[in-house]
């Protein structure tokens, strides 16, 4: 650190400490962040989430790779951050790819990013981050919570993550009820400026993703080798209709020789 960023630093701690700024201003500044929280002890317990744990290895380095691809897709005249991670079914690694992703945007000082777990069949995000949440999205949709009251700043740069939340018995009727579609709009509305990535159930065994999908600016399928058939990713790409963005080939065998753990088809 430079001594002109030191003395920043240092001028930042003492304004902070001594309640620096005028009322107004504090009021301003705090009437535009949601009301986060923090987790008392941070902790990314899953081993897989390489962008956190091992941030130099090959396989995080790929990760990064898809970042870039997802930005080049979603930064144009428009921003289309409403991003959806899901997969042909369960086990090809959707959750891991989706916090992995999210965790290498959020670390870059232009992005500043949202992950929803709106896997609400079985949510595990919270579970990787080491999270133990009070309440998250089905408390928003059914109960008509705020969302800034469920979001929780997880540490990880600028990732901040709403929870899934508590079990309901009919996430397909709620994801397709005007209630879903209302906190999508808000969502992006009133985060315009970020990067949002949805964690949904698989596409095959359940239909609100198909339902979510068609609310999304785009997809990204991960597809694990040897997990989905060939027919099922095909399935699934014409449930999903145009809004894919590429697929993540997840596991490649490839990582034996080459050291390369994960591949992006655009």
């Amino acid at each position: 650190m430079s001594r002109i960023e030191e003395a920043l630093a240092r001028a930042g701690r003492d304004r902070i400490s001594h309640g620096g700024g005028s009322g107004s201003e504090r009021t301003r500044h705090e009437s535009t962040l949601p009301p986060l929280h923090c987790p008392e002890d941070m902790c990314v317990p899953e081993p897989r989430l390489v962008v956190v744990n091992s941030p130099f290895s090959q396989q995080a380095e790929e990760y990064r790779k898809l970042k870039e691809a997802v930005v080049k897709k979603t930064k144009g005249e428009s921003f289309r951050n409403l991003i959806m991670v899901t997969s042909p079914s369960a086990g090809d690694g959707k959750s891991v790819t989706a916090i992995n992703l999210a965790a290498s945007l959020a670390q870059e000082y232009d992005h500043t990013v949202l992950l929803v777990d709106a896997d609400l069949r079985a949510p595990a995000c919270h579970k990787y981050l080491g999270i133990a949440p009070s309440e998250g999205l089905s408390d928003c949709l059914v109960d008509g919570k705020d969302i800034g009251s469920a979001l929780i700043k997880t540490g990880i740069g600028r990732l901040v993550f709403l929870p899934a939340g508590r079990t309901i018995p009919n996430p397909s009727e709620v994801f397709a009820s005007k209630s879903m579609k209302r906190l999508i709009q808000e969502v992006k509305q009133r985060y315009s400026d970020r990067f949002i990535i949805i964690d949904t159930p698989p596409v095959m065994p359940f239909a609100e993703t198909r339902t979510l999908s068609s609310l999304m600016d785009g997809v990204l399928m991960v597809v694990r080798e040897g997990k989905s058939s060939m027919g099922e990713v095909e399935s699934s790409l014409r449930a999903l209709g145009s809004n894919v963005l590429g697929l993540v080939y997840n596991e490649s065998s490839e990582s034996e020789s080459t050291a390369y753990g994960y591949k992006y088809y655009g």
